[in-house]
């Protein structure tokens, strides 16, 4: 908007004229010399001339109102100059001080003596004191002359010098010109030259993934035929003593088979075998355990529980509700000031209205919700606490640091009864497994952890990803892990074995979180840009993709029934995803990024925090 002062009404008011500037961007604008006049320096002598008049009209016009402002002299009566007089006055001006002297001697010698005749000291003829007053007048002018002589050269100089000073102005402007030009012709060539290498980073980039699925598939393979032999050298040296092949000497096929079928070994029969596997090692200390072939067996170490049981908790899974899945179907209930900085990560005790919080202010939490009354704090980790999770029957509580460890605590106790401190980067994500004998910890080191609560040590390292793990989670009664990392990747691990079971590509961003419905079926999984993936795990391939981005998605949450998935988005709000339509609704109440999100069993509510220092409860 510019107004036009040009534009007056008839009551001589101003008026505002509206006026569109365009934008134009100078990127291809061609820059033009600048001509030079010939006829420059003909007018600038003018000009110097003109310059020099008015300099000496504008000093005689200050001389004569200076002399109107002063006041008027009183009048001195002039008497004719006498001719002794005049020639003193020519013998000073001229400097002539010993003529003058003699002079002024013999004079008034004569005087004295009478000799001197009134016809030679009359006064002095007028033409002489005009020649005089002329030769003065001369002498004044020649004066002024010289003045203004050097007044003109120097203005002369200062012509010449910024002349000068034009010209290397006008070449510094040619070669700036010249370079603008040159750096734009070089900018468009370098487009044209990226432009020419985005088919081949492209297909670099496809064959990169695809190397990535060969090597991981050719390293499960490889684990396999190792485990094949390995299970095959057991055999031929039990063969070879005599003893029988027993359970804890199969191979993980056949083991496998055995599960399969349904006719898994007994806790009596594994106490058995592991007894007479330890009095063979006291025979034989080379033989250690087929299952970890770094380490021997310790004797309190936990037996993992066979993968046939049946999650008890889908007897209870009641059907999604239309009034949470429709848009805008939850609101928001309660809002508790958890902490003094970000809440990093939420759980929910397995019996009780109870919820535990992290965060980055070094400390976890617990809640009485919804009233929101504070149970306990733990404090003890040095840096900030990304994860938490609840012992299956809750009498424990494990959580993940930026410290690298991993903190047991024990709320009987009220204190930390354990730290694991094997990982060598942050600890981003922990889980318990269903039988409570087992944790899993995932790491910025690329590596995941399976400890044993029993002999306090880490079971199997589960290596494979290559860069930084940034989730973990057992599937509910299963020894089956799901993890997602930095590499784009989400996989499914063995903890019994260590070995890598599948990998689901897809991914183009970090994958920031991957989570498991409660039937196992499907899993769902999220990355820094906001897409969200789901997973059939039963035939490992892609179910549906949903872009909620451009904001990174924090975390994914499936609700009891697999219908719902509610997604911690870095945009401040919550989206919750009906998977059978598709559709997907907004929850606004955070006032800065939504960081964890957590449905209870029943699916009646869903709880959230934030990078604003809140946990918020939605019913």
């Amino acid at each position: 908007m510019a107004g036009n002062p040009d534009v007056i009404g008839q009551d001589g008011a101003y008026y505002l004229e509206r006026a569109s500037i365009l934008e134009d961007s100078d990127d291809d604008f061609q820059y033009e010399e600048i001509p030079e006049d010939e006829d420059l320096a003909s007018e600038a002598d003018e000009d110097l001339h003109a310059a020099v008049r008015t300099i000496q009209e504008a000093q005689e016009d200050d001389e004569a109102a200076h002399l109107k402002e002063t006041r008027p002299l009183p009048p001195v009566t002039q008497r004719p100059e006498v001719v002794d007089d005049f020639v003193r006055n020519f013998l000073v001006k001229m400097g002539m001080m010993r003529t003058l002297d003699c002079f002024q001697t013999e004079w008034y010698e004569l005087q004295e003596k009478g000799l001197l005749n009134s016809e030679n000291v009359t006064t002095v003829p007028d033409v002489y004191i005009r020649n005089q007053q002329l030769d003065t007048q001369v002498k004044t002018l020649r004066n002024d002359v010289q003045k203004f002589k050097n007044a003109a050269n120097k203005a002369k100089d200062t012509y010449v010098k910024l002349r000068k000073e034009r010209d290397f102005h006008r070449m510094h402007h040619k070669r700036v010109v010249q370079e603008k030009n040159k750096l734009i012709e070089d900018i468009k060539r370098l487009k044209r030259h990226y432009a020419s290498y985005e088919p081949t980073l492209t297909q670099l980039k496809q064959k990169y993934e695809a190397a990535m699925k060969e090597k991981m598939l050719s390293k499960l393979e490889r684990d396999r035929a190792v485990n094949q032999v390995a299970g095959l050298q057991a055999t031929l040296r039990n063969l070879e003593t005599g003893m029988t092949v027993d359970s804890l000497n199969m191979t993980r096929e056949e083991r496998r088979l055995m599960y399969a079928s349904g006719r898994g070994p007994t806790q009596s029969s594994v106490k058995a075998a592991r007894e007479g596997s330890t009095r063979q090692r006291e025979i034989d200390p080379t033989n250690l355990d087929v299952t970890n072939q770094s380490l021997p067996r310790h004797p309190n170490d936990s037996e993992f529980p066979p993968d046939t049981r049946v999650n008890p908790d889908l007897a209870h899974v009641k059907g999604p509700s239309s009034h949470l899945t429709r848009t805008g179907g939850f609101r928001l209930t309660h809002t508790i000031q958890a902490h003094t900085l970000a809440v990093s990560g939420v759980a929910l005790h397995p019996r009780k209205q109870i919820l535990a919080t992290t965060s980055d202010d070094q400390t976890w939490k617990m809640w009485a919700i919804p009233n929101g009354d504070i149970i306990m704090t733990g404090e003890g980790h040095t840096d900030w606490v990304a994860d938490c999770d609840f012992r299956p029957d809750g009498s424990q509580l494990v959580t993940g640091s930026g410290d690298s460890t991993v903190k047991i605590w024990d709320f009987s106790k009220a204190e930390c009864v354990h730290t694991f401190t094997d990982h060598q980067h942050a600890v981003w994500g922990c889980s318990w497994h269903s039988c409570g004998d087992f944790v899993a910890s995932c790491s910025m080191d690329n590596t995941s952890k399976v400890w044993d609560l029993n002999s306090l040590r880490c079971r199997v390292t589960l290596r494979g990803h290559a860069d930084s793990v940034n989730s973990i989670q057992f599937l509910p009664y299963s020894n089956t892990l799901l993890t997602s990392s930095a590499d784009k990747t989400v996989s499914l691990w063995d903890a019994r074995t260590g070995l890598c079971g599948q990998t689901f590509y897809g991914h183009i961003h970090s994958v920031n979180h991957a989570v498991f419905n409660l039937k196992g079926d499907v899993v769902a999984s999220c990355d820094s840009y906001g897409v969200v993936k789901m997973w059939d795990n039963r035939t490992c391939a892609l179910i549906s993709s949903i872009d909620t981005g451009p904001h990174p998605a924090n975390r994914v949450a499936f609700d009891g029934s697999g219908s719902v998935l509610a997604i911690a988005s870095n945009d401040g709000t919550v989206k919750i995803l009906d998977i059978s339509s598709g559709q997907v609704s907004t929850l606004d109440g955070h006032e800065d990024s939504v960081q964890t999100v957590l449905f209870d069993k029943t699916g009646d509510f869903l709880v959230s925090g934030g990078s604003d220092n809140t946990i918020r409860i939605w019913s």
